[in-house]
C-alpha cells in the first residue's frame, strides 16, 4: 500500500517525494470517509512534512481536522475534538494557513459544515475563558481574507445556521475587518447585490443579527441607508429599515428576543432554544445538531 512507509529516511529528493505520496493518500483517505481508527493509524504512523533541514513530521490533530472539514467527515471530527480538544484547534502548520493563527472557524463557515461547527464550537467553550475570544473572534489573514472573523464569513456567505451559532456562543458582531466593516455592513453589502437573489436568507441572518447587536452599534453602512432610504426600505422593509438607521426603537419582540437569548449560556447553546416560552414558528432557527 502507497501509506505503509513508517520513516523516511536516505536521499532527500526520494525522501520528499515518498513524504508527498503519504500525504495525498492521507488527504484521499479522509475525502473517502474511511474509518477513524485506519484514519488514526495513518496520522500517527506516517510522515507526510518535509520540513528544512532534512526533518520530517506527522500530520498534527489540527491540520487533520482541517482536512475533516473540508470532506464534512464528521465522526473523524467529532474524534479529533473529543480526544485532542485543545491540540485539534491548535495552529496549523505553515503550509496548511498562511498566518499564525487556527482557521477552524472560519474554515466550517465557509465549507458550511453546520454539525462540525457546533462541535468546534462546543471544544472552544470548553478552554479557559481567556482562550475562547481569541478562537472565537479570530481574524483572518489581511492580505487574503481581509481581516474577515468567522462572523464576517457567514454574513459575506449568507449562512444563517453558521451565524446564529457563532452569536450564540460568544461571537462578537462588532468587530471590524481590514476595510472597517463589521459583520453588519458585509451583510447588507450582500443585501444590495443586484439581482435580488437569495434574499430571504439574507433577511433571516439580517433578523438574527438584531437579536445581538447593541442598539447603539457604529456600521460604516449607515450613512448610505440614509442617502438612498427608499431603495433600501424596499430591500429591507420600513420596520427593519427605521431600526437600523436610529428612527425607531427595535420591535417589541426583538426587544423580547434579545432578552430570552440573553438568559441562553454559550453552553447551554442552541439546545436551550427549545425552551423559550414562545410559538415554534417565533423561534429564530430549528437548530437540531446533537444526533
Amino acid at each position: 500500500m502507497p501509506w505503509s512507509v513508517r520513516w523516511v529516511g536516505g536521499c532527500g529528493a526520494q525522501s520528499q517525494k515518498q513524504c508527498k505520496k503519504s500525504s495525498f493518500a492521507f488527504y484521499q483517505a479522509v475525502r473517502d470517509l474511511l474509518p477513524v481508527w485506519f484514519l488514526e493509524d495513518m496520522r500517527t504512523m506516517e510522515a507526510f512534512h518535509w520540513e528544512d533541514g532534512g526533518k520530517v513530521s506527522v500530520y498534527s490533530p489540527s491540520e487533520a481536522l482541517l482536512y475533516a472539514l473540508v470532506h464534512d467527515h464528521q465522526p473523524y471530527a467529532r474524534h479529533l475534538l473529543t480526544k485532542f480538544p485543545q491540540s485539534a484547534l491548535a495552529v496549523p502548520s505553515q503550509s496548511f494557513s498562511c498566518c499564525q493563527s487556527a482557521p477552524h472557524l472560519a474554515m466550517a463557515v465557509r465549507y458550511n459544515r453546520v454539525r462540525v461547527l457546533f462541535r468546534i464550537l462546543k471544544a472552544i467553550q470548553a478552554l479557559p475563558p481567556s482562550d475562547r475570544a481569541a478562537h472565537l473572534d479570530r481574524q483572518g489573514c489581511s492580505r487574503v481574507e481581509g481581516g474577515k472573523t468567522a462572523l464576517h464569513t457567514a454574513c459575506e456567505l449568507v449562512r444563517p445556521e453558521c451565524l446564529l451559532l457563532l452569536l450564540g456562543h460568544g461571537a462578537s458582531p462588532c468587530l471590524q475587518d481590514s476595510a472597517g466593516n463589521t459583520p453588519l455592513d458585509t451583510l447588507l453589502q450582500q443585501i444590495s447585490h443586484m439581482p435580488a437573489a437569495n434574499m430571504r436568507a439574507k433577511l433571516l441572518c439580517l433578523d438574527c443579527l438584531f437579536f445581538f447587536v447593541p442598539q447603539d452599534l457604529k456600521f460604516a453602512m449607515k450613512q448610505q441607508l440614509l442617502d438612498n432610504r427608499q431603495q433600501w426600505q424596499d430591500l429591507l422593509g420600513d420596520n427593519r429599515f427605521q431600526c437600523l438607521v436610529g428612527l425607531a426603537p427595535p420591535s417589541l419582540f426583538v426587544r423580547a428576543m434579545r432578552v430570552l437569548i440573553r438568559t441562553i449560556s454559550p453552553e447551554h447553546f442552541p439546545e436551550a432554544l427549545d425552551n423559550l416560552p414562545l410559538p415554534h414558528f417565533l423561534k429564530p432557527l430549528d437548530l437540531k445538531l446533537e444526533s
